[in-house]
């Protein structure tokens, strides 16, 4: 047999006997890849409007949001200005997208704007230019999203970066900084899925019409974590009523026939959740879905919604059908949808934002405005957020900060492990956890002595496990330590716990 070998330009492999898996950027810079980026700061959705209206005229620009109301804010402000624009997201009905795909495709003086739906899997033609609205979460985003351009022959990958935030335009710094070094996001799957383990029982034993209560296991060949250990998930979903038990076999029972029968069973056919909403109707035709609260919220005046770019005046609202009826408007309008999952930033991310901080610039382009919000923010907020020798504990009046540039999920670690010195109330940020406002630094030091190798996993709000779908399914310690797992990350809060903390309060 031959050795294989990767073949990959510009592409540096770890060394032999190296994992490759890390959550850790390098800091120092590689050789920049290829493309031409830009990064901006025009402070405002509006302002990114009439830049895009303005810039590129008779190109095809594909414009990437990460938020459906930031899709939909944006394309009204662009048709507004007298731009073909078209809209993509996960709340437009299928018809919707497609039509406006296909119409892109085809055209050529055009904007499509669009979330994470069109980073892949979709053809939306040839593509003149890539326009980012803030930062994507990850490097991996930003590269399926740069390289929907530089296809054709002569042409390079583009992406021009318009920030409406001061923190956005920081985010998109660290992630360029990222970008610039070759790194990306290592794939990991979740921790402990427990509850789809819930879920595959209950669904081979519904396919099988019975499983034996000795040989459950054999159906994935022992395959962790459907191997031996689910004996306990077994075992409460048996108590439970979810399965019966006779004659030493296994059948679908009743409490599973209540949770989950509806409709042949077509909840044990997906794993994950999504919050309810409302179809939306203009006549006969669907235009897509709106988050309930749009049409619950006190609002004064008539209501109407922002949906495809276009705004929709409420003509009925069929509660039980979970249906609403509009009809053309001219202007105005409210586009909201829920967010699920765990919000924040990774460890690497938030390092890089604070490097940039402390004064490294991404290699590339940055337009005067975008130089002068940084240098502001250096000046300014770096001497009371940042330090190049670890991290940092501030104190404002009564509020105790430390800063630890290092992601949601690490803070929030730390804030469980700390919890002698931690403020109970608060919820962590990406670059700092609130701390006791009595904290003395002889305090701290005890704190930090006494952890030692004993992380603690985060703490979970209940509503938090109710979102976890197939968590009724499972006992309710399981269903907690499974939320919180996800909410972890160890790695990384062991690496600020092993640097040095400065004290600097204020006064």
């Amino acid at each position: 047999s031959r050795n294989g070998q990767v073949v990959a330009p510009g592409v540096h492999l770890p060394a032999a006997g190296g994992s490759g898996i890390g959550d850790k950027a390098s800091p120092e810079p590689s050789s920049r890849p290829a493309g031409e980026v830009e990064l901006d700061y025009v402070g405002s959705l509006d302002n990114a409007a009439k830049l895009i209206a303005a810039l590129h005229r008779g190109e095809k620009r594909l414009v990437f949001c990460d938020s459906r109301r930031q899709v939909e804010e944006l394309g009204a402000a662009l048709r507004a200005r007298e731009v073909t624009v078209f809209l993509s997201h996960a709340s437009l009905s299928v018809d919707e997208r497609t039509r406006s795909e296909q119409a892109f495709a085809e055209a050529r003086d055009c904007v499509i704007v669009s979330t994470s739906t069109l980073e892949l899997g979709i053809d939306v033609g040839d593509l003149d230019r890539v326009i980012q609205i803030d930062s994507p979460a990850s490097v991996a985003s930003f590269l399926q999203r740069i390289g929907r351009t530089g296809r054709r022959p002569g042409t390079v990958r583009n992406c021009l970066f318009l920030t409406t935030r001061k923190d956005t335009l920081l985010q998109a710094s660290g992630l360029l900084l990222l970008w610039s070094r070759g790194w990306v996001e290592p794939v990991v799957p979740p921790p402990g899925p427990r509850h789809l383990v819930a879920q595959q029982l209950l669904a081979v034993t519904l396919q099988q019409h019975k499983l034996g209560d000795q040989l459950w296991d054999r159906q994935w060949n022992g395959l962790a974590p459907f191997d031996k250990s689910a004996a306990p998930i077994l075992r409460f979903l048996t108590e439970e009523g979810f399965l019966d038990s006779d004659g030493g076999m296994l059948f679908v029972g009743p409490e599973a026939e209540r949770r989950f029968g509806k409709r042949h069973f077509i909840e044990l056919t997906a794993s994950f959740t999504a919050p309810p909403q409302f179809t939306v109707l203009s006549g006969r035709t669907e235009i897509g879905r709106t988050d309930p609260s749009v049409l619950t919220e006190e609002r004064p005046g008539p209501r109407r919604l922002l949906l495809g770019g276009r705004s929709w005046q409420v003509t009925y609202i069929d509660w039980l059908r979970k249906r609403v009826f509009v009809e053309p408007a001219d202007g105005g309008g409210i586009a909201k949808w829920m967010n699920g999952g765990v919000a924040g930033l990774s460890y690497a991310l938030t390092r890089a934002m604070r490097e940039v901080l402390l004064g490294t610039a991404p290699p590339v382009s940055l337009t005067r405005r975008a130089e002068a919000c940084l240098a502001e923010q250096r000046e300014s907020d770096a001497p009371d957020t940042v330090h190049p020798g670890g991290t940092l504990i501030t104190r404002v009046g009564s509020d105790v900060r430390w800063w630890t540039w290092a992601g949601y999920r690490a803070n929030a670690t730390l804030a469980a492990t700390l919890q002698s010195v931690t403020d109970p109330l608060q919820r962590p940020t990406d670059s700092w956890l609130r701390l006791c406002e009595n904290l003395t630094p002889a305090a701290w030091r005890v704190a930090r002595e006494n952890v030692g190798e004993n992380l603690v996993l985060p703490d979970v709000d209940r509503r938090a496990v109710r979102g976890l779908k197939f968590s009724a399914a499972l006992p309710e310690r399981l269903a907690v330590a499974t939320v919180a797992a996800r909410l972890a990350d160890f790695e990384s809060a062991r690496s600020v716990l092993g640097e040095s903390a400065r004290f600097q309060y204020d006064g």
